[in-house]
């Protein structure tokens, strides 16, 4: 399965990662390396509680445009 993630830099030099594709599923690490591999892990433990709970795996992203 492939999906998205984003990863960003906070205002304590954290590196936050997210998959937008699962609702809560974020995680962090000292690097974009570790944050990356961190939120692989999380994907997979975010997959195994959706399935338990017959929840869908994930949810639709949208593209929308907005004036800017």
């Amino acid at each position: 399965m492939k999906l998205y993630i984003t990863t960003y830099q906070d205002e304590d030099g954290v590196f936050i990662s997210e998959c937008l594709s699962i609702p809560g599923c974020v995680s962090q690490g000292k690097t974009e390396q570790e944050a990356e591999a961190n939120i692989r892990k999380a994907i997979n433990e975010c997959l195994s509680v959706r399935a338990a709970k017959s929840m869908p795996l994930t949810v639709t992203l949208r593209e929308v445009e907005v004036a800017g």
